[in-house]
């Protein structure tokens, strides 16, 4: 049977914009009818992917999502002794692999990119870079599907791959299914964004005209946001063709980075760096499920963190008295009630994995 690792978070967040919408807004949604405020699951996954825990504790082990691999093999294979235009024709090739690229510029032919961003591991990197160096030397190489199957990995050592996914639009066949589902944080309590006016002086004008040298307007919004993510350990293990220990090593750093890792949308303006005033992690083999439904009813904002604690535990319990039981095994920090540890929850996550 599958095992799932479930996470249940809950954060405060002072003053901030951490992730905007199209107008430079804080991202809002509409929850039980009332107006909440939200940080979207792409930009909270873009945090964890660049978080210390993963750059350090995964290092070697992580894709780059990128359109340019072209442009960096080009450059490569120059650096190796390579003429450009031999350069840019195995690179042309090779970069194909992995979706098309846009047509060449007449003043710029190496500067192409791909029409979609690609993720690729590691492996799949140096291999490309492999196949263009025996296109350099005249080798004669396969056509189309075999020659992907020169680069291309349907599991590799790439964690971030393994967890997040991958989509290559020209060939599904080395797509990723992502083994990590991270929902839309949204507020426990209703919350609006609000506005901020402010002016800038100009340092020498002090003696002349009155009035500001500039002036502007910025959106933040504040509160305890409700966070759920939902790893599929299996799916993570086959991912990583495997490897079990980089999979129990890879869920000790996602832990880590769904505690401290948040976007930093205005981080000059607010400063805002805030971390995990209370995680539930789960494990079990029943079907996942979120916890959302504790805030519909929004919580109201005097009672605070204790009373978005309190909200989430109740209904775990009653979902667990009408289902059964989901978890086998439950983890909590609570940094309200001084009980438990961040490191006690990575120790749990990784523990998932178990022995195969």
């Amino acid at each position: 049977m599958t095992t799932f690792l479930q996470f249940h978070i809950l954060t405060p967040w002072g003053p901030s914009n951490p992730n905007r919408d199209d107008q430079d807004r804080p991202k809002q949604a509409m929850v039980g009818g009332v107006p909440r405020l939200r940080i979207s699951s792409q930009s909270a996954k873009r945090a964890i992917r660049e978080s210390t825990y993963f750059a350090l504790d995964l290092a070697g082990n992580l894709g780059t999502r990128t359109k340019r691999l072209y442009g960096e093999l080009v450059k490569r294979l120059i650096a190796g002794g390579a003429e450009a235009a031999a350069a840019q024709a195995a690179a042309e090739t090779v970069a194909a692999i992995f979706g098309k690229l846009d047509a060449p510029k007449k003043d710029a032919p190496a500067d192409r990119v791909a029409t979609t961003l690609a993720f690729i591991s590691p492996a799949e990197w140096a291999l490309a870079e492999e196949l263009a160096g025996r296109i350099l030397a005249g080798e004669e190489l396969p056509k189309e599907k075999d020659l992907k199957k020169l680069v291309l990995r349907r599991a590799d050592g790439a964690v971030d791959i393994a967890m997040f996914g991958r989509m290559l639009a020209d060939d599904a066949d080395f797509n990723r299914e992502a083994a990590v589902q991270v929902g839309h944080a949204m507020t426990t309590h209703a919350a609006q964004a609000e506005e901020d006016w402010f002016s800038a002086v100009d340092d020498l004008n002090k003696a002349g005209e009155t009035g500001a040298g500039h002036l502007g307007e910025t959106a933040f919004g504040s509160g305890v946001y409700y966070q759920y993510v939902c790893v599929n350990v299996d799916l993570l293990v086959e991912n990583l063709g495997g490897d079990r220990d980089l999979a129990a090593k890879g869920l000790q750093a996602l832990a880590r980075a769904l505690a401290l890792a948040t976007p930093t949308g205005k981080q000059n303006s607010f400063a805002s760096r805030p971390r995990a005033h209370y995680i539930r992690a789960e494990r079990g083999t029943a079907q996942p499920r979120d916890l959302t439904g504790a805030y519909f009813v929004p919580v109201k904002a005097q009672v605070g963190i204790p009373g978005a604690i309190d909200a989430l535990e109740s209904m775990a319990d009653r979902i667990d008295a009408a289902y059964g039981a989901v978890a086998e095994a439950v983890e909590v920090m609570d940094v309200e009630r001084g009980h438990g540890s961040l490191q006690a929850i990575a120790d749990f996550a990784a523990a998932s994995v178990g022995q195969g």
